[in-house]
Formats: C-alpha cells, sequence, structure tokens
C-alpha cells in the first residue's frame, strides 16, 4: 500500500502551500469584516445616534406657564363635561333610575355634596315673588329633621304654600301640569323654571344638596312645588328608586320613619308625589299608612297615574287624605308629535270633566311643547292653574 514515503517530495510540497493559502484568505477576510463591525459601533458610540442613521429632525418645545387665574371658581378639566357625575365615593351611592314609561335611564349620586351653578336659562327668569322662610307653626322637629305638621290654628303646609298666583275668574275648564323628576339634573330643572309658566307645578326628588335652593327658587318664581317619595317599583330592586324606598314587605313604623327621613330634606311644598312605585301604589295596606300620615300633616298626595294598578282612589276614600291622580301622562311616548296629541287629549278631559291633571317628565322636548302649547291654552277657554287649585275645584273621582 502506498503511503508519505511513496509521495514525491514536490507533490507534497505544493499541497502544503495550497492549505495555508487557503486559511491566510479565510483569516483575512475575518479580520475585513471585524474592521467593518468596529467601524460601525464606532460611529454609533461617537455620534451618540441611537437612530442608526434614520432621518430626524429636532425641533424646539417650549414650556408655555399659564396666566394666574383672574377669579378663584376653579374651571372643569378639559374635555370632561361639567354636567358629569363624579364617582361616588365614601358614603355615597350611585342609583340607576328607569322611567317606567320611557324606559329612560339616569343616574344619580345620592349624598354627593356637589355645587350644581344655576344655568343661564334659568336666571332669564326674574323672581316674582319673596319666598318666606319656612312657617315655624307649620314645623315638627323629629330625629330626622323638621317636617310639615298642621298649625295649631288648622293652617296646613297645601294653604300655606299654595301659589301666590291669583286665579282670576271661573273657568269652566282647568288644567294642572306637573313636571316631575326635577332637582337633580341642573340643566333640566333651570330649563324648566325658566321657560314654563309659573301656574305649571314642579315636582322634586328628595336627592341632592341643592334641593332647598331649587325649591325656594321655583317658587319666588311663582310655581308650586311637590315633594316626590321613592316608592317600590314591581322589579324592585333592579330597578331602585334609591335609598330608603317605601316597599310593601317594610313595617309601616319603617315606611312611616322613610317617610319623614325625606319630607325633613326641605320645606316649602304644598304636597307630595310617588317617584316610581307601581307596586307600592298597588297595595292598599301599605299605600292608606302613607296617605293617612300625609293628611295629617296637611299635605296632597299626587298619584302620577303611571300605574294603572295603583288603589289610591281606594287609600284615600278610607283615610280621608287631601289627593289629586293624574289623568294621563304627557310624555308616554317622547316624540313631540305624541307629546302634542297627549295635550290635544288632556284638553278633552278638562272639558268633559271640568279639571285635568297630568304629568310629564323634564325632558327638553316636553318642556318646549308644553310652554308652546300653554301659550295658546286660554284663547281656548281653558286656564292652566296649580295644583292647589286643581284639588280645590277637581270634581268627585272613583
Amino acid at each position: 500500500m502506498a503511503d508519505d514515503l511513496d509521495t514525491p517530495l514536490k507533490t507534497r510540497q505544493g499541497a502544503d502551500v495550497a492549505h495555508r493559502a487557503g486559511r491566510s484568505l479565510l483569516a483575512l477576510v475575518t479580520a475585513v469584516l471585524a474592521a467593518v463591525l468596529l467601524l460601525a459601533v464606532s460611529w454609533v458610540v461617537i455620534h451618540d445616534d441611537p437612530l442608526g442613521g434614520e432621518p430626524k429632525h429636532v425641533v424646539k418645545i417650549e414650556q408655555i406657564i399659564p396666566a394666574a387665574p383672574q377669579t378663584k371658581q376653579s374651571s372643569a378639566p378639559a374635555n370632561v363635561p361639567q354636567n358629569q357625575p363624579k364617582q361616588a365615593d365614601g358614603d355615597q351611592r350611585t342609583v340607576t333610575i328607569i322611567d317606567g314609561n320611557t324606559g329612560a335611564r339616569r343616574q344619580i349620586v345620592i349624598g354627593e355634596k356637589q355645587s350644581q351653578a344655576i344655568p343661564p336659562s334659568a336666571a332669564e327668569k326674574e323672581p316674582t315673588h319673596k319666598v318666606p322662610p319656612a312657617d315655624n307653626r307649620l314645623i315638627e322637629t323629629t330625629k330626622h329633621g323638621p317636617i310639615p305638621k298642621v298649625g295649631s290654628d288648622g293652617v296646613r303646609p297645601l294653604d300655606a304654600y299654595a301659589s301666590p298666583i291669583p286665579v282670576s275668574g271661573n273657568a269652566d275648564s282647568m288644567i294642572a301640569i306637573v313636571i316631575t323628576g326635577l332637582g337633580v339634573s341642573a340643566s333640566a330643572t333651570g330649563e324648566a323654571i325658566s321657560k314654563l309658566p309659573a301656574a305649571v307645578t314642579l315636582g322634586f326628588a328628595p336627592f341632592g344638596e341643592e334641593l332647598t335652593r331649587w325649591i325656594t327658587r321655583a317658587r319666588a318664581t311663582g310655581h308650586e312645588v311637590l315633594l316626590q317619595i321613592p316608592m317600590e317599583p314591581f322589579d324592585y330592586p333592579d330597578n331602585d328608586p334609591g335609598p330608603r324606598t317605601l316597599t310593601v314587605k317594610s313595617p309601616k313604623d319603617q315606611n312611616i320613619d322613610r317617610l319623614h327621613f325625606f319630607l325633613s330634606r326641605s320645606q316649602g311644598y304644598v304636597g307630595v308625589a310617588n317617584l316610581m312605585g307601581a307596586r307600592f301604589t298597588a297595595n292598599e295596606e301599605a299605600l292608606s299608612a302613607v296617605l293617612a300620615e300625609t293628611g295629617k300633616r296637611g299635605l296632597l298626595f299626587l298619584d302620577d297615574g303611571s300605574s294603572p294598578r295603583s288603589v289610591t282612589l281606594k287609600a284615600a276614600a278610607k283615610t280621608k287624605a287631601p289627593y289629586l291622580k293624574s289623568d294621563l301622562v304627557v310624555d308616554a311616548k317622547t316624540e313631540w308629535a305624541d307629546i302634542d296629541a297627549a295635550l290635544v287629549r288632556l284638553e278633552a278631559i278638562a272639558v268633559e270633566k271640568g279639571v285635568a291633571v297630568a304629568t310629564a317628565s323634564a325632558l327638553p322636548v316636553t318642556i318646549e311643547r308644553i310652554a308652546r302649547w300653554a301659550k295658546t291654552l286660554e284663547a281656548r277657554g281653558i286656564r292652566l292653574v296649580p295644583v292647589s287649585v286643581a284639588f280645590q275645584r277637581k270634581p268627585k273621582q272613583s
């Protein structure tokens, strides 16, 4: 077998030279690549360009120092609606109220100490009457605070706080309209006070720190006022009127105590009305206990007419309490044409019975249509009156 000893010397030397040349070329290529890489790294480090040569443009940004505010009033944060409710904290609670007629949802923060500035629209209607402080003769002190009562001379809050606007003449037909759910939205409350005739009665929910201020402003512009009492609907607590809701399963004493709590929220109203409460107003025993208490305190009770199952007439007959029951809800359907049609039906009821009563929410379209309609009412021989007048003139209801 042939081996290296058999290989010619010149042949072995040529192979060694070729092998060494190949290794030298590989080393050279490696050295070149290392040099290129080192050069690139050095360039980045020396020039401090983390963008690696990508195009760039330098812009000078100057800090703008805002001017000092001219007033002590703080503005709302940018891009945040000023009427957006704050998140409830501490002992605050957010309640969603669902209108049983329209299905509209509205969130209320209970116990929120917010300042509801009166919007410009409300300021357009100047006060026409000086509102005296609550009459001490008509106040009883309770653990919740002052609540209405009949005076020792027999004067009732229904009489003492009635609208001072005189109702002249003896119109054959009268209509009373109550706008409910006020005091929660500053804008809606301001619009109702500003745009609606003084003869329209305003119903306030018992929530919010500004309740007394709104009631005072409403009365100062001639409006009569009702206080709404949260009562149990059929789908309670999924549909929740708010804390301390009067319920059919609560003991009578507990419901009366809750009623006293709501009555203590403010003064100056002629009566109360149900806030929701389809199930509660359908229970004669529970409702009778409440009407006995409101009647004893000289307050009118208004059934808002939203529930066909209501037994208000029976409960009022049993307790002899002053009451009214709404004949219809003006904006049960919220299209303007439907609202106008409801107002036409209301006129027909007034002509037939002599007195008609209706409730409505504070939707902008509702306020606009009622305000427009009211301007033409007397031309048709019908007078718009507060609820206290409707109560005095009402026919026997059955």
